[in-house]
């Protein structure tokens, strides 16, 4: 997006925001979900930080009629469809997803009437009427166990459509060691890590356990890399982000290199002291998580904003690949 990312304000100034929040969800009866890509402020706020998967679990366990969804619209919508009869706001109507805006509806029809009685498999970072075109949806931590799945139950010959993110898509064609046939979509942030900027991070920091999100442009470099020896496999993690925080936890190492959005340092720094993340690319920052603020956080409380629907004919026919993942994972 052309947006700049807004400036935060001072220490004092989110302190008070922050209560201002707090006292305003009270009130509301409201409970704050937020991306572990958010800005510090927001997921200090959030009754509950995690990935777009997780959050949307939370959303539908949790007591609460009202969520505040600080995250990006197709988590929102997701929220909603687990969640019939609960409101979802979104503080920022501007918080889209480059790699969701890779695919529609109209084109994933398109796309399953060129391979009639192919089975497709989207990854949840996808709008809720792709969804409703879809059999399973799987998550950057359970594709490979998804699509095992898919051949398990429909036969080893069944022709699986993967979308919408390549890099995944080959992720999981290099694990099964077989094709698919896979969408053309990218997500911005990780496309920008390239094979050059882990090759010098890796080289001044040699000890470092290097922890890399499946979305990464770089991933299948990296996996050929860890083949022919040019990168110890032993240290080398694709991991969702849910599966960082959970490897960074238990590990005794104190060093590690993150490829994946820098929001996501935050929960890695604050869940582990002691321990060093240090970042691929200092750049790879979302502008579309990043839109969403302290103060918007504190709007969409206060005035009721921005409420996301997904009407009801969409949600019922998306919720079916959701709870398909959810039994696999």
């Amino acid at each position: 997006m052309s947006e700049a990312i807004a400036p935060s304000p001072g220490p004092r100034e989110i302190a008070r925001l922050q209560r201002e929040v707090r006292e305003l969800a009270r009130e509301r009866g409201a409970v704050i979900l937020a991306h572990n890509y958010q800005r510090p402020a927001v997921q200090d706020v959030a009754d509950f930080v995690g990935d777009s998967l997780a959050l949307s679990r939370q959303a539908a366990a949790s007591a609460q009629e009202l969520i505040a969804f600080c995250g990006v619209h197709f988590m929102a919508e997701t929220a909603c469809v687990l969640c019939p009869g609960k409101t979802v706001l979104l503080p920022d109507l501007r918080a889209g997803c480059s790699l969701a805006d890779t695919i529609t509806a109209e084109e994933l029809r398109a796309w399953k009437r060129e391979h009639p009685g192919a089975i497709v498999v989207m990854y949840v970072n996808t709008s809720a009427e792709v969804k409703a075109e879809t059999d399973y949806c799987c998550t950057s931590s359970n594709a490979v166990q998804v699509v095992e799945h898919v051949w398990r139950e429909h036969g080893q010959d069944s022709e699986i459509l993967f979308g919408p993110d390549m890099w995944l898509g080959a992720y999981v064609e290099r694990r099964l060691e077989r094709p698919l046939r896979v969408w053309n979509g990218e997500c911005h942030v990780h496309a920008g890590i390239r094979p050059r900027d882990i090759e010098q991070i890796r080289a001044e920091h040699p000890g470092a356990e290097f922890l890399i999100h499946p979305e990464c442009g770089c991933t299948t470099s990296v996996m050929e890399f860890v083949a022919s020896g040019e990168v110890e496999g032993a240290h080398c993690h694709m991991l969702s982000t849910g599966g960082m925080l959970d490897y960074a936890r238990r590990s005794e190492a104190k060093e590690f290199i993150v490829a994946t959005e820098t929001g996501m340092l935050y929960p890695l720094r604050t869940q582990n002291p002691g321990k060093r993340f240090i970042p691929v690319r200092r750049a790879a920052v979302c502008a579309f998580m990043k839109v969403i603020t302290i103060e918007s956080l504190r709007d969409a409380l206060l005035h009721h904003r921005y409420e996301v629907r997904v009407a009801e004919e969409i949600a019922e026919r998306a919720r079916v690949p959701i709870e398909r993942m959810v039994a696999i994972a």
